[in-house]
């Protein structure tokens, strides 16, 4: 099964868009992250059905799944009200003044500390999927 990359961005205007890193004919938006992330499903789907084999990008011939890649801002600023900059300080060890610029914009994280961030979600997802009450 091929793995295609579709990127999640926050507009200015608050809704999101989705794209195909590096496929054509794969698009969507919506008010939030899951309705964008909807449309881009719909959207695959629908170039599938609406054009040839021969016609379509290799990676859509056959079985794929879509996998979603936000960019850092974006991703901060959708679980703004889930993570504070303090919880993500204390997760991932990146200063809280370093997230709030990530987070606005005002600068761009290099490739490590986007591991960092992404890493310490990851953890804390596998943490939260042992809990039981």
């Amino acid at each position: 099964m091929k793995t295609i990359t579709v990127i999640l961005e926050r507009a200015s205007d608050g809704t999101f868009g989705a794209y195909g890193e590096s496929v054509q004919g794969i698009y969507g938006m919506g008010a939030t992250a899951q309705e964008a992330k909807k449309s881009a499903v719909i959207s695959a789907e629908i170039f599938k059905k609406e054009n040839k084999k021969e016609n379509l990008p290799p990676e859509l011939r056959g079985a794929y799944k879509l996998v979603f890649k936000f960019d850092t801002e974006s991703l901060l600023n959708y679980y703004k009200g889930v993570f504070s900059a303090p919880a993500l300080s204390k997760l991932t060890g990146i200063n809280e003044k370093q997230i709030h610029h990530y987070a606005t914009g005002l600068k761009k994280p290099r490739q490590a500390q986007k591991e960092k961030i992404q890493n310490a979600l990851h953890k804390l997802g596998e943490e939260l999927l042992t809990v039981e009450l």
